[in-house]
């Protein structure tokens, strides 16, 4: 007999609860949770993990109750948010997504990791996976980006990177399981209506790859699909995820989930709503208590039968089985350790990689960037120019605003001998103080070099952070008005965990350079950017709309049966402004100058694209080129661009590469008309450069006869 069969044959109805109920220990309440005391919990059974506690004594003390204090001594795991960064605070994720650089995603994730598991912790609710085409939501900055292809890349390399060391890993979670990112109007938690085939094309692709990664959990979303919530979504969790994909990890709700059943319209009552999470296949019920008030009832009415109870029980104790609780329950909470400085400053050094990597350049005019090596007076302007936690961002874990390095701080260190004049002039979400703002432009006006600091705070993203209007906030634009009338070269660092649609204003600017929120080694990395000590070489993982009224927007679009012809009244635009994105996805520049040569394609059991890129600039730098294709002529309409494959090169200047990409049958098929997986014969178009942009790209076609040779 298996220790799960031994140990459910002994248990009681509410020592099954027990394990199935995941709870927080900080009790923090979102919604109509009441909320009890853990350790009374903890000493009865009710718990069988926790989050939001990390530290190596309070977790050692909650696992003593649990193995020493209770019938069964069944040890707990624990859980946290480690979304970018524990302690070290890496760039928030669709920061990080435009590096385009999957070993960097890897290490990230084996960073925190290590940080987590020596805090005491054994699972992280991370990564994200949720593709978001509206910058409107909130949470887009805790993800991807807006293409399936990207996301699987980078939830194959986060599952690796957090689960593949067994001693300094965490279980990795793949939330939202699926579609949450299509909230209608991007707010948060609202209603999600998909066709089948944008489920399956688009949202499905990173949860499979997640899943093929080995990833040990799975979330669902909040949110519904359709009208049914994913929480009691059988068909997605028993049948697509379970049964079609072999999945054998914990499904475990979102906080509160199993609840809100009941305010989604589906459920009844509490029994109502444990039953079909049950049945679903949910194992852990987070912080909704709707297994511990509602599954006895449920059991008593027939809604749920006991033998789903013992399977989700036994995948419980399963995972505790496979972490090693049950062999050394302080495996992660043993004596108290402190790790060594040289692995903290290995991890900073990482971490200010990592932005290094995820700042885009925008714009450039080419000449005030970078900054010569005595830049003299600087004029350091913005809300965001001595920021603590908001380099940090949403969702920033055990961060801490004083061990983070401010713009600031950062090129006071890199430029001692220069004079760095800091003024705020406006707050981030505040009304304008006219003589703060006349200071900033008087400090401008007599400055070498302008930076202007602008973007949102850490909390205008994230969870419960959607934004109807993604401006600048407050009366920054009415600062950089005022700066940019001085008629001088004026550089923008963009803060936001979103594209914000930027003032006409910025048009003025020298240069551009979308920072994201980057971490804990913010100012260090920007001022090695600022300087040309890194050449930038991150691109968008997203659409960067003109206007929210273009929003959702994305590279991946059908043209429809009147595609734009300028000039022509109806075709499909709009009456006042372009229908192009302000950047397009993968839009990023650099210091130095890169070509690329025309496409050639060879056809056998796979297509073959070959294409040479060249550095015919003055720097050294990286480039991202990136692979599209079309089906000009399908079954069914196919979206203008497809991204099927990414790499990106370092050259020296004078050097070129050629680049080999290999398309197989998975990159040349779509959903059918019955919803199957399928390869059609014709002709189809390549395109390659260094953005989705159409002007950019360089073309080749092929014909495909027959699709069964394709490996």
């Amino acid at each position: 007999m298996s220790l799960a069969a031994n140990l459910i044959e002994k248990m009681t109805l509410a020592e099954k609860i027990g394990q199935l109920t995941m709870v927080t220990a900080d009790y923090a309440v979102t919604g109509p949770v009441v909320a009890g005391d853990v350790t009374a919990d903890l000493k009865a059974g009710k718990v069988g993990s926790l989050f939001n506690l990390f530290g190596r004594e309070p977790a050692r003390r909650a696992q003593r109750i649990a193995v020493e204090e209770t019938r069964l001594g069944i040890p707990l795991f624990f859980g946290h948010d480690v979304i970018h960064g524990f302690r070290t605070i890496f760039p928030v994720p669709l920061a990080e997504a435009g590096a385009f650089e999957a070993t960097l995603w890897r290490r990230t994730a084996a960073e925190a990791a290590a940080e987590s598991a020596a805090a005491g912790l054994d699972l992280t609710f991370a990564p994200m996976l949720d593709i978001a085409r509206d910058p409107r939501w909130g949470r887009g900055m805790e993800g991807p980006g807006e293409d399936p292809v990207l996301a699987s890349r980078i939830a194959e390399a986060k599952v690796t990177g957090f689960q593949d060391d067994p001693d300094r890993g965490v279980v990795a979670t793949a939330k939202h399981y699926v579609g949450y990112g299509a909230s209608v109007a991007g707010r948060d938690y609202a209603a999600v209506d998909l066709s089948d085939r944008a489920l399956h094309e688009v949202y499905l692709p990173p949860f499979r790859a997640a899943v093929a990664a080995g990833v040990g959990a799975i979330m669902p979303a909040f949110t519904d699909l359709a009208g049914l919530p994913l929480t009691a979504h059988r068909a997605l969790i028993e049948g697509t995820l379970r049964r079609d994909w072999g999945y054998d990890g914990l499904v475990i709700s979102d906080y509160g989930a199993i609840g809100e059943l009941i305010p989604h319209g589906v459920a009844g009552d509490l029994p109502e709503a444990a039953a079909l999470a049950l049945n679903a296949g949910v194992d852990l019920d987070m912080m909704a208590y709707a297994y511990e008030k509602g599954l006895p009832e449920a059991l008593e009415r027939g809604l749920v039968a006991m033998e789903t109870v013992n399977a989700a029980v036994a995948r419980v104790l399963a995972f505790k089985e496979r972490l090693g609780l049950f062999e050394n329950p302080y495996r992660r909470c043993g004596d108290d350790y402190e790790e060594p400085a040289a692995v903290i400053d290995t991890r900073r050094a990482v971490a200010r990689e990592a932005a290094e990597k995820s700042i885009v350049l925008l714009k450039t005019d080419g000449l005030t960037l970078p900054l010569p090596p005595e830049p003299g007076r600087i004029a350091l302007i913005g809300p965001l120019a001595d920021a603590g936690e908001d380099m940090l961002g949403a969702w920033c874990a055990a961060g801490r605003d004083t061990e983070q390095v401010s713009v600031l701080a950062g090129l006071t260190r890199k430029l001692a001998t220069s004079v760095i004049e800091h003024c705020p002039g406006v707050s981030v979400a505040g009304t304008a103080d006219d003589n703060s703002i006349a200071a900033a432009v008087e400090a401008a006006r007599a400055a070498d070099h302008i930076v202007l600091a602008l973007g949102e705070s850490a909390d205008l993203s994230g969870e419960a952070a959607s934004r109807a209007t993604i401006a600048l906030p407050g009366q920054q634009a009415g600062l950089a008005e005022a700066i940019l009338a001085l008629d001088k070269p004026v550089i923008v660092l963009l803060f936001a965990g979103r594209p914000l649609v930027l003032p006409e204003a910025l048009d003025k600017a020298a240069a551009l350079l979308m920072c994201w929120h980057p971490g804990s080694e913010a100012g260090s990395a920007i001022a090695n950017i600022l300087m040309g000590d890194v050449n930038p070489s991150a691109g968008l993982a997203v659409t960067w709309p003109r206007h929210v009224g273009q929003v959702p927007i994305h590279h991946a679009m059908r043209q429809g049966g009147r595609p734009l012809v300028v000039g022509e009244k109806y075709t499909s635009q709009y009456l006042d402004m372009s229908n192009d994105p302000a950047f397009a996805f993968g839009h990023g520049l650099s210091y130095t100058a890169f070509s690329l040569t025309e496409p050639t394609v060879e056809v056998g059991e796979a297509v073959r694209v070959r294409v040479t890129l060249a550095n015919v600039g003055e720097r050294s730098g990286a480039k991202t080129v990136f692979v599209f294709l079309r089906d000009p002529v399908a079954s069914l309409a196919r979206p203008v661009l497809e991204l099927k494959a990414f790499e990106k090169a370092t050259l020296r200047p004078g050097d070129e590469r050629e680049m080999v990409f290999m398309l197989g049958r998975a990159d040349l098929a779509f959903v059918g008309q019955n919803l199957e997986w399928t390869v059609e014969a014709g002709a189809f178009e390549v395109h390659v450069g260094f953005s989705a942009d159409p002007a950019g790209l360089r073309t080749a076609r092929f014909r495909l006869d027959d699709p069964e040779r394709l490996a």
